[in-house]
């Protein structure tokens, strides 16, 4: 019988943070496979234009039989809202043969898990209006907003944890229900649990989301309750 579950993310080729934070916070029983792409960082780049590429990638990520596969770049799959965001979906399940989601779908669904109906969107990007108009997307309104607007992708780890918590705490709102911190090249989930104390408000980031979404979802994939046990490990990061 099968004793751990396996979890494909395809990730962004300049991501540096995602695998170390990932093989630290995953619960035991669940392991972690990782597939690089470049499908970041061209903002000139349609869905389309990087379509063949993430279905070769795939196409790999597939040969270690994951049991779920997550497309794990939070603006890109934004950057054509939830229309663009199902397409990339539909791509991915279709290539790989097993179920797929987006880090975006999974923060949407964290988000609504946390009854969190205006947001704090703070991000390294050049600017946040993908965010912003996704989430109006799903009902969700954005309170306050700030983007870093930081070159590239490889400099997106340069800000701190404790760097994210002053942004957050600099930019709450009375207006907003809680934080969304988008990427998933940063140093933010380190950040959660200081930004929580010192508003009393939910933070959801990206890679906490999939972690969390991914682990709802395979916890039935693991044999002998080996996730079930495990769940308490994610319960401070939502």
């Amino acid at each position: 019988m099968q004793t751990h579950a396996r979890l494909g993310l395809l990730i962004p080729a300049v991501n540096t943070e995602s695998e170390p934070q990932f093989n630290r916070y995953a619960p035991q029983g669940m392991r972690i496979h990782v597939m690089r792409a470049r499908i970041a960082g061209d903002p000139s780049k349609s869905l389309d234009d990087l379509k063949p590429v993430i279905a070769g990638s795939v196409d790999i990520l597939g040969d270690a039989r994951p049991d779920l596969v997550v497309f794990h770049c939070t603006g890109t799959s934004m950057k054509e809202g939830v229309a663009g965001d199902k397409g990339l979906i539909e791509l991915v399940e279709r290539r790989s043969g097993v179920k797929a989601c987006s880090t975006i779908a999974l923060v949407v669904e964290a988000l609504r898990t946390l009854d969190m109906k205006k947001v704090t969107v703070l991000s390294p990007y050049p600017s946040n209006s993908d965010a912003e108009n996704y989430l109006a997307e799903c009902g969700i309104e954005t309170a306050a907003s700030v983007a870093l607007a930081l070159k590239s992708g490889a400099d997106y780890p340069t800000v701190t944890p404790q760097q994210w918590i002053d942004l957050a705490i600099a930019n709450d709102s009375s207006q907003s229900d809680g934080f969304f911190l988008s990427c998933t090249n940063t140093t933010q989930i380190e950040a959660i649990e200081g930004i929580e104390k010192a508003t009393g408000k939910p933070v959801v980031n990206s890679n906490q989301a999939v972690l969390w979404g991914a682990t709802r979802r395979l916890v039935d994939k693991a044999g002998n309750g080996v996730l079930h046990s495990s769940l308490g490990r994610l319960a401070h990061l939502i």
